[in-house]
């Protein structure tokens, strides 16, 4: 994987908690990403280690000269506290290159319009990709975005200018849960109704449009109940997800035992010990053994090897397509072994 150190442009606050991070590319080259992608930043951590997160670009590769990502404060989060609190304009910060596959293909295919939903700090993605949309296309798109007050709309005067600028393309749709009493707008979460009121309202055409959604777990869930209802193509769905499911132990981590595991990278040959409360990866990294990851959601796919020998467990495997799972892939950041004699290549 490729790394930066990337000059911070300019910090643009854009709620109290979150704020927009925009910085030069290297002198050298620009960096080449797709819309939806995410950057992964190293933090120093007070163990001296560095504490790698994930953010999802808000900036568009069709629109915008600087690459940027957009950061939720989380309650006790170090990464997120420390680019709220610390990070200033001409500082350094190292950078995980591009990656991510909830993303919006130019090449892909152009019929049909793209429905995004999002909730809270899932929009970031959604913005890079309208915007591209917006950009590129002359594709209609309808968002739907829920968000707990005003305040705490990210993005909102860009999109109201960009529903403005795109009138009779582009469409937004807000809803939120604790509004202030002079609100007139939707009120309540995305559910199932108020997600297929909304659709119909501004004529989805469910057999042909595209569908991108990033937010809460429930929020997703009563969507695919929508896609489900309308018989929505499965190749028109796309979704993200910023934390990994919650696991249930019993469900996830039946009868693990210690495990030892053999790893091929980078023309090395690693040989560890998992404890069964373990992932591969926590093993090998709590050992200093240096494997390529990320998001440590199961989401981004950094980690990606296959297993050629032995019986592997994943917790999460959205991240992956079936064609890969058959093909024997898995994702070290998420994967437990299940047996002896497990043995991992990774490219």
């Amino acid at each position: 994987m490729k790394t930066y150190f990337l000059q911070v442009q300019k910090i643009v606050r854009e709620t109290e908690d979150t704020v927009s991070i925009h910085f030069w590319h290297p002198i050298s080259e620009q960096i080449k990403y797709k819309a939806g992608q995410f950057l992964t930043v190293l933090i120093p951590g007070s163990d001296g280690k560095k504490v790698r997160r994930s953010y999802s670009m808000s900036s568009s590769p069709a629109t915008d000269s600087s690459v940027a990502i957009t950061v939720k404060r989380v309650e006790g989060g170090l990464a997120s506290n420390y680019l709220n609190d610390r990070l200033r304009e001409g500082d350094f910060l190292e950078v995980i290159e591009p990656m991510g596959r909830f993303v919006y293909e130019p090449e892909g295919p152009h019929h049909g319009n793209l429905v995004l939903i999002g909730a809270g700090s899932g929009i970031t993605p959604l913005f890079s990709i309208l915007k591209t949309v917006l950009k590129t296309t002359d594709r209609k798109i309808l968002l739907i975005y829920g968000n707990r007050d005003e305040e705490n709309i990210i993005f909102k005067e860009r999109l109201q200018q960009l529903e403005s600028e795109y009138a009779g393309r582009f469409t937004v749709v807000y809803i939120l849960s604790r509004p202030s009493g002079v609100w007139v707008g939707h009120r309540g979460r995305i559910h199932q109704a108020n997600g297929v009121w909304f659709m119909k309202e501004n004529r989805v055409d469910f057999k042909n449009d595209y569908f991108y959604m990033c937010g809460p777990e429930g929020m997703m869930d009563q969507m695919q109940k929508i896609y489900k209802l309308f018989e929505v193509p499965a190749e028109h769905i796309f979704y993200e997800r910023f934390n990994a499911p919650a696991q249930e132990e019993e469900e996830h981590l039946p009868d693990l035992k210690k495990q030892t595991v053999t790893v091929h990278y980078d023309g090395e040959t690693h040989v560890f010990e998992v404890e069964p409360h373990q992932t591969i990866l926590e093993a090998a990294l709590e050992l200093d053994i240096d494997l390529p990851y990320s998001c440590q959601a199961g989401m981004c796919t950094a980690c990606l090897g296959k297993c050629l020998e032995g019986t592997v467990k994943m917790d999460e495997d959205e991240g992956l397509t079936e064609k890969e799972i058959a093909e024997g892939y898995v994702l070290t950041c998420v994967s437990r072994p299940m047996s002896e004699g497990v043995v991992i290549e990774i490219d």
